[in-house]
């Protein structure tokens, strides 16, 4: 899949910009303020229909009521494609060949992305959700069997934790009654959000192996461990998890918080058996969130059949050079790639061959090399 044109108006640094790009490696390059890291957030929409780093508002140029981001994507078919966010309304739309998507679910996939940024670093560092939320974002675009039970498991969540709420405030059989039909429904979904996880990371983390031994000549092995409600297979994770859901029912409802279930996972990191989080040092830990996005590139690549765009923003400064060259050097083997950068001189590592573009941005000006 490429992603050959976009077209943004009013949004970020970008006021009204057009933008054509090369299959292969795309350099962007300007310094602080000229709207690279923009560049990559709206592709990053088209192929989410969300940003990565802020509300849709906050996209909008000061003193404008709107923002519109125009994509052209070739695969084995065409599709042009559009969001519009207007600020009277609060609203954002998303068109694919001028027809209107009502639901995000129906676009999550479809392009699938991949994205390393220096705030990957919450991944492995910071809190059990940072990992879930990743892990989720790349099963979602994977599959839509599992998009749909997160959508669903979510919106349960949501409904019982009003019932619990309510429950909080006055106790009625009726109320209680509701509750216990929640329960079942949340132990429903959520038994097949933990089966499918387990069974995703069997195959994830030999992706994960492959990625950080291309940028690491080491012997170091990777390895991730899914901390879940107990069991060893459905039956058994059905009883305690409804087990669990008896025994904190009254701290449930004290709380008013839904205390059990897959929403509380955790994704424990390790290197040769050693908890990266704990242990690691800044280079491994820099490896590992590299090397999870490379994994995650080759995994959507083999089970979709479409090849990801890739988005690097500003990954390469905060890398060692040795990192670095072998990054750059694995990037030869994923398609399409968009990489940004403030000088593209002080990167001698990189290597721009004959299908590569450098975009330059200053002053809202682009020229290409």
């Amino acid at each position: 899949m490429i992603l050959s044109r976009l077209a943004l108006k009013n949004f970020r640094a970008h006021r009204n910009t057009t933008l054509n790009f090369s299959e292969t490696l795309n350099y962007i390059v300007g310094g602080n303020g000229q709207g690279k890291t923009s560049i990559l957030e709206a592709a990053y929409y088209l192929c989410t229909t969300k940003s990565f780093n802020s509300k849709d508002i906050e996209a909008v140029i000061f003193d404008e009521n709107e923002f519109e981001i125009n994509g052209n994507f070739k695969d084995l078919t065409e599709d042009d494609t559009k969001i519009y966010f207007s600020v009277p309304e609060n609203r954002k739309y998303y068109f694919q060949n001028n027809k209107l998507i009502s639901r995000a679910s129906q676009i999550i996939g479809k392009f699938p992305v991949v994205i390393l940024t220096p705030a990957d670093h919450s991944i492995t560092q910071g809190a059990p959700s940072e990992r879930r939320k990743f892990i989720d974002s790349v099963m979602s675009q994977s599959s839509n069997t599992y998009l749909s039970l997160l959508l669903d498991y979510n919106k349960t969540l949501k409904q019982r934790s009003v019932v619990l709420n309510r429950l909080k405030e006055k106790y009625s059989k009726q109320t209680e009654a509701e509750l216990d039909a929640w329960s079942e429904k949340l132990v429903e979904s959520g038994v097949e959000i933990i089966l499918h996880r387990k069974s995703f990371l069997e195959k994830y983390s030999e992706y994960i192996k492959t990625s950080y031994n291309k940028i690491v000549d080491t012997k170091e092995e990777p390895t991730i461990e899914h901390f879940y409600l107990d069991g060893s297979d459905a039956l058994d994770i059905k009883t305690n998890f409804t087990k669990l859901l008896v025994d904190k029912k009254e701290e449930e409802i004290r709380r008013t918080l839904n205390l059990v279930g897959p929403h509380k996972d955790d994704f424990i990191f390790y290197i040769n058996k050693i908890n990266l989080r704990t242990y690691g040092s800044q280079g491994q830990h820099k490896t590992f969130q590299a090397a999870l996005r490379f994994a995650e590139f080759f995994y959507l690549k083999d089970t979709t059949g479409k090849t990801p765009i890739f988005l690097l923003d500003d990954v390469f400064g905060e890398l060692d050079a040795y990192r670095a060259g072998k990054i750059s050097k694995y990037l030869k083997e994923v398609g399409q790639a968009f990489i940004t950068l403030t000088d593209f001189a002080n990167f001698s590592f990189l290597s721009k061959e004959e299908n590569d573009l450098i975009i330059k941005l200053e002053n809202g000006n682009i020229t290409y090399a």
